[in-house]
């Protein structure tokens, strides 16, 4: 079961050449039949290993070395519980349903502007 979808801004700083750019992972934390929580990780649609961890460190488009992500933003995608009354559409011909959604240009995660706020000191670095 699904109990949280979010879309993550993670931050990267390059410990070697101080390269920064930022990537926006969608999030899932689900719940499995024997109440044990997972969270799972995608970039651009493709599954990852999370971006907190040494596995899913991102290389640096610079100079390539691996890093460890940090948490700046997120935005939580509401779960619908059952029961619940909110607004909603009927979808009565779904092969006909808005069939630009097939054609239109993926969302990329890629990179943003680094808030001005943010300093290097405040980061953690990992290599």
């Amino acid at each position: 079961m699904i109990t949280e979808l979010a879309v993550e801004r993670v931050e990267f700083i390059c410990g070697h050449c101080w390269h920064q750019w930022s990537a926006d992972f969608d999030l899932q934390h689900v719940r499995d039949e024997d109440g044990t929580d997972w969270e799972y990780f995608s970039l651009n649609g493709i599954p990852v290993a999370s971006p907190y961890s040494p596995d899913g460190a991102q290389a640096c488009p610079e100079c390539h070395r691996h890093w460890v992500g940090h948490l700046v933003a997120r935005r939580l995608v509401p779960v619908i519980p059952d029961g619940e009354t909110v607004p909603r559409s009927r979808i009565t011909e779904p092969a006909a349903h808005r069939p630009e959604r097939h054609t239109a240009p993926m969302l990329s995660a890629g990179s943003h502007h680094r808030p001005a706020e943010r300093h290097l000191s405040a980061a953690g670095h990992n290599g």
